[in-house]
């Protein structure tokens, strides 16, 4: 079972959602959580612990130059400026290389092969003997976000029960993150901003044929907006989150409410229990 929790925006709380579910359905059941908000992971804040670090690498071409005749083919393919060839000389910029091939392929005598070159890393952590952690990590100033996300996902294959945080938007690490899910919980706040954002996501998992659901946080009681559009898309609410200031206290202090708030642990495992409901009817 895969599910994925995103968001068309940052700041709604999706990380906190996946923690608190995780805390959860934890004491239950075995669950791995992929933190694919590679970008800026932070699962890592609610449950620390030793890692295990796996590099992620891509392939990229290195020219040689004793052979290379700067004939330009390679450098005319590139679509991503990654590769510019002068008359006597090449700029290659291997952080805007997409690791395509392409310009290995279209050298007329093969003077371009592979490397190897390091992107980011993914951590394994086991917070406790039924939750693990898998957080993706992008170096800085990359650009292969999708990359790193794939490796992490991979290092989850096979897991009963996987929790995947989405990175906020509907750019190219979400639809990385959602390709082979079974469900999508859209976190969204009551804001004009928050209802936008989160029919963005909608539509890119629609797109995709993933059935979706609806958390509601930091609710100020005026969700009429948000509750229209589900209803008019046929999208579940599955859970509302008031706009509370202990929620928030226990939140700010890097807390899960599910442990501080022994009541939330109960709704958290029913918004399971619907996620679980919904996903057996679209089947």
């Amino acid at each position: 079972m895969k599910i994925v929790i995103a968001s068309g925006k940052g700041g709604t709380g999706k990380s906190t959602v996946v923690a608190n579910l995780a805390y959860s359905l934890a004491e239950r059941q075995p669950v791995t959580v992929v933190d694919c908000d590679v970008e800026e992971p932070n699962l890592h804040l609610f449950f620390p612990g030793p890692s295990e670090d796996l590099p992620v690498t891509v392939r990229i071409p290195e020219i040689d130059i004793k052979r290379c005749n700067f004939c330009g083919a390679c450098g005319d393919f590139c679509r991503y400026g990654a590769l510019t060839i002068f008359k006597d000389r090449h700029l290659f910029l291997p952080e805007l290389c997409h690791s395509c091939g392409g310009c290995q392929l279209v050298c007329p005598i093969g003077a371009i092969h592979e490397i190897d070159r390091e992107i980011g890393v993914v951590q394994c952590r086991t917070p406790s003997p039924s939750l693990t952690l898998i957080s993706g990590v992008l170096n800085e100033g990359e650009v292969q976000a999708p990359s790193v996300i794939k490796k992490a996902k991979s290092l989850a294959e096979g897991c009963p029960l996987i929790l995947y945080d989405a990175s906020p938007g509907i750019a190219c690490p979400v639809i990385e993150t959602l390709e082979g899910a079974d469900f999508c919980i859209l976190v969204t706040e009551s804001t004009p901003f928050g209802l936008h954002d989160m029919e963005l996501a909608y539509r890119a998992a629609k797109e995709l044929g993933i059935p979706a659901g609806v958390v509601i946080n930091r609710s100020d009681g005026e969700d009429e907006a948000i509750q229209n559009f589900c209803a008019a898309h046929l999208i579940p609410v599955l859970m509302t989150i008031p706009f509370d200031r202990k929620i928030a206290a226990i939140q700010n202090a890097g807390g899960l409410i599910t442990h501080e708030l022994p009541e939330w642990k109960q709704r958290f495992t029913e918004l399971f229990r619907k996620t679980v409901a919904h996903m057996e009817v679209v089947t």
